[in-house]
C-alpha cells in the first residue's frame, strides 16, 4: 500500500511541474505489470494525439526489449506526424527498467525531451 502512496506522490510533483501544449505534446507513459501504454496529449486542446501499448510490438523476449521496441516505434509515428519536441510525463514511475527502456528508444527514434 506505500508503494502506490509513493507513486501517487511522484505523480502529483511531476504533473505540477509539466503541462504539454500544441508545440510541444506530453508524452504520458502508464506502466502495468504486463505492458506500457503510451499516449502523446495535448493538455491545451485535451486530446490524444497518439496512443501505442506494447501489446502490438512482436520484437523482443522480455518486457524491457518490448518497451526499447514501443520506444523506436513511437518515435518513428510521431516524426511521421510532425512531432519532435516533446514533454516527458513518466506517470509517477522511477526512471528505470522498462520506463527508461522506452524512453532510450524513443530519443534514438529522433524525438527531443
Amino acid at each position: 500500500m506505500k508503494k502506490l502512496t509513493n507513486k501517487t506522490k511522484r505523480h502529483l510533483v511531476i504533473r505540477k511541474k509539466i503541462k504539454g501544449s500544441d508545440l510541444r505534446p506530453r508524452l504520458s507513459v502508464f506502466r502495468s505489470n504486463k505492458d506500457i501504454y503510451v499516449q502523446l496529449i495535448d493538455d491545451n486542446k485535451s486530446i490524444t494525439l497518439i496512443g501505442l501499448s506494447s501489446k502490438i510490438i512482436t520484437k523482443g523476449k522480455t518486457k524491457t526489449e518490448k518497451s526499447y521496441n514501443l520506444g523506436l516505434e513511437f518515435g518513428k509515428l510521431a516524426k511521421d506526424k510532425g512531432y519532435t519536441q516533446i514533454v516527458f510525463d513518466r506517470g509517477g514511475n522511477k526512471y528505470h527498467g522498462r520506463v527508461k527502456a522506452f524512453a532510450e528508444g524513443a530519443r534514438e527514434s529522433g524525438l527531443i525531451f
